[in-house]
C-alpha cells in the first residue's frame, strides 16, 4: 500500500491507482503537480522598509485560489496556473497602486529548477480602500519525454504481483534505480510571491 500512496502522489493531475491481486496499476500523466512552496504565499512590505516593527506593516498580500490546467499535446506538456491575490494597506487617505512580484518555477525531481519565470501582480487601491484583489497567472513547459517513464519501469511499477511470489511484499519503489527514475520524470508547477531574503526570513518567522 505504501508503493500505490507514493506513486498516486507522485503521478501529477488525473490520475487514480488500485492495488490488484498484490500488484500496482497506476495511471500517470506528465502534468506537474501545482502548489505554493512553503513561506512565498504571503508578502509584507514595511514603512521605512528596514523595519519588521508591526506599526510599520504598509502593506501585506496573499496568494489564494490556485488553479492549473494541463494540456499535453505535441512534445511539450503545457500548465497553465491562475491565482488571485487579496491585499490589504495600513494607511487609505489617498489612492494608490502597488505592484507585488511573483515567480512560477518547474521543479524536476524535487530540487533541480529546469525553468522560471517572473512577473507582478498589479493592485489598484481607491481612496480610502483598505483591501484590493487581483488575479495573475503564468505558465510552465514540461518535455513529454522527459516526463514519461521508461517501459521497464512502468512494467515493474505496474507488474502483477500474487500472494506467495518471491516479489510480492517487495515496495519496487525501495529500488534505487526504480526510484531515480520515477523522480526523475516528476514535475511540479510551483508559485509564490518572489521575496527578498528578508521577506523570506521575516515569514518564516513571524
Amino acid at each position: 500500500m505504501a508503493a500505490s500512496a507514493v506513486l498516486l502522489a507522485l503521478a501529477g493531475c488525473a490520475n487514480k491507482g488500485e492495488l490488484i491481486e498484490g500488484g500496482i496499476t497506476s495511471v500517470r500523466t506528465g502534468c506537474p503537480t501545482v502548489g505554493v512552496p512553503a513561506g512565498t504565499g504571503d508578502i509584507t512590505l514595511f514603512d521605512p522598509p528596514a523595519s519588521t516593527a508591526a506599526s510599520a506593516i504598509d502593506v501585506t498580500g496573499a496568494m489564494t485560489d490556485v488553479r492549473s490546467t494541463c494540456t499535453e499535446t505535441g512534445e511539450d506538456i503545457v500548465t497553465q496556473v491562475t491565482f488571485s491575490v487579496n491585499a490589504r494597506r495600513t494607511r487609505t487617505d489617498a489612492p494608490r497602486d502597488v505592484q507585488l512580484p511573483y515567480f512560477l518555477s518547474v521543479v524536476q525531481g524535487g530540487s533541480a529548477v529546469v525553468a522560471k519565470r517572473v512577473g507582478q501582480v498589479n493592485l489598484h487601491f481607491d481612496a480610502g480602500q483598505a483591501r484590493a484583489s487581483a488575479t495573475g497567472s503564468a505558465s510552465g513547459t514540461v518535455n513529454r519525454a522527459a516526463a514519461t517513464l521508461p517501459a521497464d519501469v512502468r512494467e515493474r511499477l505496474t507488474r502483477r504481483r500474487k500472494a506467495g511470489e518471491e516479489d510480492a511484499a517487495v515496495d519496487p519503489l525501495t529500488v534505487p534505480e526504480v526510484r531515480a527514475a520515477v523522480q526523475r520524470a516528476t514535475f511540479e508547477a510551483l508559485v509564490g510571491f518572489q521575496l527578498t531574503g528578508d521577506q523570506l526570513r521575516y515569514n518564516a518567522t513571524r
